[in-house]
C-alpha cells in the first residue's frame, strides 16, 4: 500500500486542543463493518451498541511525568524527555536544545538530582544516567506531564496531570496515554456493567513512537519501536472464557489491539506473557484477538491509521474520516472516539 493512501485533509481547528468536559460527552462515531453504515452518537452511551457476553480490554498503563528540566554548569537550561529506563537510574531521553551537548556533561536536575548524558544514541536521543535510582517517584514530583507535539502549550496545565491519564491508569510506564480510553467514567462502566458487559486490564506502556509518522512511501517498509506489555494469567483466562462463551473481544485503544494480537495464537487462543512487542499492523493483517475496536481518530500517514484500516478496511475507514471532519469532530488525543463493530 501506498502510504498516501494513509493521508487525508484535516482542518487545525479540528485537533483538539483540551479534554471534552465531562470526559463521557465526547462525541462517538459507530461503523458497522458488516453493513457499512456510519452513525453518530456521543461516548456515555456507549453501553448501547455493545451486547451481554462483550469483555472490553482497556490498558492500564499511566504516563508518568517524562518532561524534566535541568541546567547544565554554565547555567543554560535542558530539557529532558525521559523515554525508556534501561536499568534502575539510567534511561534513554530525548535532550533539547541538543547543541552544544556532550557525552560526561553533567546537569543540575531540580530535589538534589543529577544527570549525566554517558552517550549518544540513535535518531538524537541520549543514554543519561542519573544520581539515584528512584527516577519514576522522583518525576511524579517534579516532572511534567509529556502532552503530544500537536497539543499547542508552552507547559502542561494543572487539569492535564487528570486528564491526560485514564480512570483506570493504575501502572506507571507510558510517556503517552492510551487515549481511547480517556473517554470513561464511572457512569458508562456502570451502564455497561448493567448491559453485562465486563472489562479485563492488560498492560502496554506506550512509547514516544507511537507519534512517529510513516516516511516510507509503502506502508509495510515501516518499523514500529517495541513497547513493553504485560497479560496476566487471570487476563489471559478471562479472555478466552469470553470467547468460548461466544462473546466479543473489544479492544479499547490501538495499544490494547497491538498487545491482544501479540499474544493470541493462530486458533484464537489467549496466552498469559511479558515482554516487548514490535508488531507492526496494516492492511493485509489476519486479526485473531479482536472482534471490535473503539478507538480515537489518528494523525495521516501513522501506524495507527494503518491499524484502524486494516481492522475495518481502507475505504469505509477514510469514509468515516471525511464523515468526521465534516460533521466536525474532534481529533487526535483530546479528540472525540470511534467504535469499529
Amino acid at each position: 500500500m501506498d502510504t498516501d493512501a494513509l493521508d487525508y485533509e484535516l482542518p487545525e481547528s479540528l485537533i483538539a486542543q483540551y479534554p471534552a468536559e465531562p470526559r463521557d460527552a465526547s462525541r462517538l462515531m459507530v461503523v458497522d463493518r458488516a453493513s457499512g453504515t456510519i452513525r453518530v452518537d456521543v461516548f456515555a452511551n456507549l453501553a448501547a451498541y455493545l451486547r451481554p457476553g462483550d469483555l472490553l480490554v482497556l490498558n492500564d498503563t499511566r504516563v508518568i511525568r517524562a518532561r524534566v528540566h535541568a541546567r547544565k554548569a554554565t547555567g543554560g537550561e535542558v530539557e529532558l524527555f525521559l523515554l525508556t529506563e534501561t536499568e534502575p537510574g539510567t534511561w534513554i531521553a530525548l535532550a533539547r536544545p541538543s547543541s552544544r551537548l556532550r557525552p560526561g556533561m553533567v546537569l543540575q536536575c531540580a530535589g538534589d538530582m543529577t544527570a549525566t548524558l554517558v552517550d549518544r544514541a540513535d535518531e538524537g536521543k541520549w543514554q543519561v544516567r542519573f544520581s539515584r535510582p528512584d527516577v519514576v517517584a522522583w518525576l511524579e514530583r517534579q516532572g511534567e506531564i509529556p502532552l503530544p507535539p500537536y497539543i499547542r502549550r508552552d507547559h502542561p496545565e494543572p487539569l492535564d496531570a487528570e486528564r491526560y491519564q485514564t480512570v483506570y491508569a493504575a501502572r506507571p510506564g507510558a510517556v503517552a496515554a492510551p487515549t481511547a480510553g480517556l473517554h470513561f467514567t464511572d457512569r458508562v462502566f456502570r451502564r455497561l456493567g448493567e448491559r453485562g458487559v465486563d472489562r479485563v486490564f492488560i498492560t502496554l506502556h506506550v512509547g514516544y513512537g507511537t507519534f512517529k509518522p510513516i516516511k516510507t512511501a509503502q506502508v509495510e517498509a515501516h518499523r514500529v519501536d517495541p513497547e513493553s506489555y504485560e497479560v496476566s494469567p487471570a487476563a489471559a483466562a478471562c479472555l478466552n472464557a469470553a470467547r468460548q462463551s461466544g462473546g466479543r473481544v473489544v479492544a479499547v485503544g490501538t495499544t490494547a489491539c497491538r498487545t491482544l494480537e501479540t499474544v493470541c495464537d493462530a486458533r484464537g487462543v489467549f496466552h498469559p506473557g511479558q515482554g516487548l512487542t514490535d508488531l507492526y499492523i496494516y492492511p493485509s493483517h489476519v486479526f485473531r484477538g479482536v472482534d471490535a475496536l473503539q478507538t480515537n481518530f489518528h494523525l495521516p500517514k501513522s501506524s495507527l491509521l494503518a491499524l484502524v484500516c486494516a481492522f475495518a478496511g481502507h475505504d469505509l475507514v477514510m469514509e468515516a474520516y471525511r464523515l468526521a471532519v465534516r460533521e466536525r469532530f474532534r481529533f487526535y488525543s483530546y479528540g472525540d472516539a470511534m467504535l469499529i463493530l
